[in-house]
């Protein structure tokens, strides 16, 4: 099993800066000025997040990272 921790510290490494992968709202805007990523809009971030997920490994990282803090 993957550590959350390490999950955690790889998403900050690609992003660059602290922001928490629970809230929606930073992992949005954090997307948008970091990637140049726009999520779809879909019922709700984590149907976002996975019909965009191919577009960078962050998103994957996000994913789990959600997963695992669920």
């Amino acid at each position: 099993m993957t550590d959350k921790h390490f999950i955690f510290q790889r998403i900050q490494n690609y992003a660059g800066e602290g922001f928490d992968p629970t809230a929606d709202d930073q992992i949005a805007a954090m997307l948008q000025s970091k990637f140049n990523i726009y999520l779809p809009q879909r019922t709700s971030i984590d149907k976002s997040l996975e019909s965009t997920s191919s577009d960078h490994e962050i998103i994957n990282l996000i994913i789990q990272y959600r997963t695992l803090a669920a």
